[in-house]
């Protein structure tokens, strides 16, 4: 078993726009209302980008092993929204996605046998649609900082 730990860190300043260090990357989220023009996507949004991404990451592998030529790969992914919960109305739905529709467009020569061989590979090993699909165990721990001015 090879396990690997993937850690980012997100922080926002006041009113300032939520930002997640990812690696040596500066991940911008939702608004940025001291400066617009550096607005990210909302968190919903990066959830579908990462999906996408996934498949595109997992297809491109899984295609090279099936020895199928991609020439190019789209990945078109919308999600429903119950937004209730979200907005703190009572509701017995979810707060997620009530469902997610995912089109994949390859461009190849491989037949339509290969590629249906080819997408069923890829949707069971991406981790984004394994995460998604099954429980996946969630421990939150909340740290009130420490402020040592008010210390005795």
């Amino acid at each position: 078993m090879s396990l690997k730990t993937v850690n980012v860190l997100g922080y926002a300043v006041g009113n300032g726009q939520f930002v997640v260090k990812a690696q040596s990357f500066d991940v911008r989220i939702s608004k940025n209302p001291l400066a617009p023009e550096l607005e990210g996507p909302s968190p919903i949004e990066y959830l579908l980008a990462g999906f996408a991404g996934c498949i595109n990451a997992v297809g491109k592998i899984v295609a090279k092993e099936l020895n199928i030529g991609l020439k190019s790969l789209q990945v078109e992914i919308s999600g429903t929204l119950e937004l209730d919960k979200y907005n703190g109305k009572e509701t017995d739905k979810r707060a997620g996605f009530e469902s997610i529709q995912i089109v994949v467009k390859p461009t190849s020569d491989a037949t339509l046998e290969q590629l249906k061989n080819w997408i069923q590979i890829v949707e069971s090993r991406c981790p984004i649609q394994d995460n998604i699909v099954n429980p996946t165990p969630v421990h939150l721990t909340l740290l009130k900082e420490y402020d040592s001015a008010n210390a005795a």
